[in-house]
């Protein structure tokens, strides 16, 4: 397994619509997408930089994951995502060298996209998404 690109930088924000106005007049992006993901308790926009996107988070629910992570940690970067073609078999190979799986099993997230995440126990404290695209196989 080898990602094939960095698919996004996600970051834990407060207020949506407050972050999205600085990464649209401060640095000149443009949101392309506004997505909640009900299951995960998140509302997420999205930029392209490059090839690269960035991934903004905001908890739909102070006991999402996002909200437990600002209230812990405050805003700031959340996940590295790294796209890979096979995600299956990259969470196999993973948990094989030793790497403690968060998601055993690929589930939905935003953008129709397939994801897991590795837990940052074992991956040097940077919570570690895999993503797959199956709209373009």
């Amino acid at each position: 397994m080898k990602p094939t690109h960095i698919e996004h930088i996600g970051i834990a924000v407060r207020n949506l619509e407050e972050s999205i106005a600085y990464y649209e007049q401060v640095l000149g992006l443009t949101c392309y997408a506004v997505e909640e993901v009900a299951d995960q308790k998140v509302k997420t926009a999205f930029f392209m930089v490059g090839q690269t996107k960035i991934e903004l988070l905001e908890s739909t629910d102070p006991e999402g994951p996002i909200g437990k992570f600002i209230e812990k940690k405050g805003e700031g970067v959340h996940h590295l995502a790294f796209a890979v073609d096979n995600l299956e078999d990259a969470l196999q190979e993973t948990a094989e060298k030793g790497i403690q799986l968060i998601d055993k099993a690929p589930r939905k997230g935003a953008e129709g996209m397939h994801i897991a995440f590795l837990h940052p126990k074992s991956t040097f404290g940077v919570l570690t998404e895999f993503c797959e695209d199956k709209s373009k196989q």
